[in-house]
């Protein structure tokens, strides 16, 4: 029986290591790390970000600490990748969190030279204190690269958690275009897709399933305002819109799972499209299908973007442009490398991308599906199943 889907303190363990390794080359005496997806990746400790500073501190000699204030102790004890949790009571309490922070990493050694993702905790929500420079009297090296790098080769256990993820996206997707007539809102169609999936959702996995995610506890599907000429606004917000006959709709629907995400989209109508709308269609599926075929390890990420804007080129669709091609994604919905003309990035088997190049046009409205695709040794394999065919696409008006 399936217990559990979640990535192992194994895991965790070896992918700390695997960063100390790279630190180690480097001559670094251990590395710190404040990014919450950072956090996470390397210890499994999922937290939302306040003004109260969180440091996970990784010594040379394999010693993983947490640093949080008293509110997160409990939590961060739950945490077995962790070596020891230190904690300060409160931001901004005396003592300071950062006195906590600098004892720490005397403690575990780090001085000289200190890896870090940032040099401190960031400036978010009211926070303002010393950098990690300052705070240690270290000099901090940048290990971002090395951190990026190696989230972007995923492993088969994070590749099962991204499959979950695309099985509900799915099902929140299919109630979204069930739920969606003329006359009713966004807000009640998406609300009422997102609810039931997620129900369905917990009914089926309940006992071994964690959003760990700050946005969402569950499957969601929604237009985000992209309805009717909006749709021509790649990254509109929702408004609470009504639909009304002969809309253009594109939509978006993903599921944390354990922290990791997928996505799908699709443009649908509420009714025929028009013969000018249908035309837009064809050029974004067959944008699609060219991105598909260019992604292979071996080639560069700028390529794939490239093989798409000569299609550009060829049909005179400059005029309806607005983004790349796609995005790696995993624990963020947009992480890299970028499929971008301006990234040379190798693929390679284990990147997880989007793709989604789309066509914009005021009149005419959006048109863009998302599909989520992992990099094998011999090409591509989609893990989104919706349809993409025109004729599923249209909802009776």
């Amino acid at each position: 029986m399936l217990t559990s889907i979640a990535i192992t303190p194994d895991e965790h363990r070896a992918r700390c290591d695997v960063l100390l390794e790279r630190a180690g080359e480097r001559d670094l005496a251990g590395v710190v790390l404040f990014d919450p997806t950072y956090v996470l990746y390397y210890t499994g400790f999922a937290f939302v970000p306040t003004e109260r500073p969180i440091a996970c501190i990784l010594g040379v000699d394999g010693t993983r600490a947490l640093v949080v204030p008293r509110l997160e102790v409990e939590h961060a004890e739950t945490r077995s990748t962790l070596d020891r949790v230190e904690h300060y009571l409160e931001y901004p309490g005396d003592p300071r969190a950062e006195d906590v922070i600098r004892r720490t990493l005397t403690d575990l050694g780090l001085t000289g030279r200190i890896g870090a993702d940032q040099d401190g905790y960031p400036w978010i929500l009211g926070y303002r204190g010393p950098t990690l420079s300052d705070l240690a009297g270290a000099e901090v090296v940048r290990v971002v690269e090395e951190i990026e790098a190696q989230m972007a080769i995923k492993s088969d256990a994070e590749i099962v958690l991204i499959r979950e993820s695309v099985r509900w996206a799915h099902l929140a997707h299919r109630l979204l275009q069930r739920y969606t007539r003329v006359g009713a809102t966004e807000t009640e169609v998406s609300q009422r897709a997102s609810d039931e999936a997620t129900v369905a959702m917990l009914d089926a996995i309940g006992e071994i399933y964690r959003a760990q995610s700050p946005f969402s506890s569950g499957a969601h599907a929604g237009y985000r305002g992209q309805i009717g000429r909006n749709a021509a606004i790649p990254h509109a917000l929702a408004g609470n819109l009504a639909f009304t006959a002969g809309d253009v709709l594109v939509t978006g629907a993903s599921a944390p799972v354990w922290g990791y995400l997928s996505e799908l989209e699709r443009t649908m109508f509420v009714g025929p499209p028009t013969s000018d709308q249908e035309r837009m269609f064809g050029h974004m599926l067959a944008l699609q299908e060219l991105a598909f075929a260019a992604i292979r390890p071996g080639a560069a990420c700028s390529n794939v973007d490239k093989a798409v804007r000569a299609y550009y080129d060829a049909h005179d669709l400059w005029p309806h442009w607005r983004h790349h091609t796609g995005h790696a994604i995993g624990l963020r919905y947009h992480e890299g490398p970028f499929l971008d003309s301006g990234d040379d990035t190798t693929i390679r088997p284990g990147m997880v991308f989007t793709v989604e190049p789309g066509i914009y046009s005021p009149e005419l409205g959006g048109y863009r599906h998302s599909d989520t695709v992992l990099v094998t040794e011999s090409g591509i394999e989609i893990f989104t199943y919706y349809p993409r065919d025109l004729a599923s696409l249209i909802i009776p008006a």
